[in-house]
């Protein structure tokens, strides 16, 4: 569905697996995803001290259930018994069939995105997976890997589009608050979609963001958004645009 014309403008993407409608990154959020009307589900991959790919958000257990430990120091057993809803990749992959699912990349090394990659292989949803990658060298690598899987470019630089096309992705990132015109105009001269981030950056609250924590989004920024007519929208609540300004 990456690689093909939108039959959606712009497609919905529940962030976190649907965040506003249940546990974040769970089989319960994606289920309630579905059901209110998403055509997609957005989830983050991690990895755990034994190797298993987890949907994970923080590098920690801090936010989720108080334990101060990563999520790479702790195996997918005892990460389940302090997080039973925790989703492992394949969970996701076969739980959102037949929805798209993009992937918040995580992990930094190559390395692992051949064992991402063949989980996708495996689940035989490469056409309905995007690689979210936040690296101009992954974005690479991962073309090596398989020339044929989309890549979203989820890069800092909202004027990148140009390098991320020539890395090799087809899809670029920019957050509601860099979404303007001209930079939706200039993604698409490069030859990529545009997939837009509602809410600010946890970690980096900018004045001239929206009010509103990531994912979280009011109906005006909805009206901003449709103006530039963006290919996706990633938000909480896959209602607000499915029942609201994108009906």
């Amino acid at each position: 569905m990456w690689t093909e014309q939108c039959k959606r403008q712009p497609l919905i993407i529940a962030h976190r697996a649907g965040a506003a409608l249940a546990t974040e990154n769970t089989v319960g959020a994606l289920n309630a995803a579905a059901a209110a009307g998403a055509d997609a589900i957005e989830t983050d991959v991690r990895r755990t001290s034994d190797g298993a790919l987890v949907c994970m958000h923080d590098a920690d257990l801090r936010r989720l259930c108080g334990d101060t430990r990563a999520v790479a120091e702790i195996d997918l057993a005892t990460l389940r018994s302090l997080l039973p809803a925790v989703m492992t990749l394949r969970d996701a992959l076969a739980a959102s069939h037949p929805l798209g699912l993009l992937l918040d990349v995580k992990l930094t090394e190559e390395r692992h995105l051949s064992q991402i990659i063949g989980e996708i292989v495996l689940m035989d949803a490469v056409e309905r997976t995007l690689l979210g990658l936040r690296d101009i060298g992954l974005i690479g690598a991962a073309q090596d890997i398989m020339a044929d899987i989309a890549v979203l470019a989820f890069l800092k630089q909202p004027d990148s589009a140009p390098e991320a096309r020539r890395a090799g992705a087809s899809w670029f990132r920019l957050w509601q608050g860099d979404a303007t015109a001209e930079r939706a105009t200039a993604v698409r001269n490069a030859g990529m979609r545009l997939a837009v981030m509602v809410g600010q950056p946890r970690m980096v609250p900018r004045a001239e963001y929206p009010p509103f924590p990531v994912g979280l989004v009011d109906r005006e920024g909805l009206e901003r958004l449709r103006q530039i007519a963006p290919d996706a929208i990633l938000l909480d609540d896959p209602r607000l645009a499915v029942e609201g300004i994108f009906k």
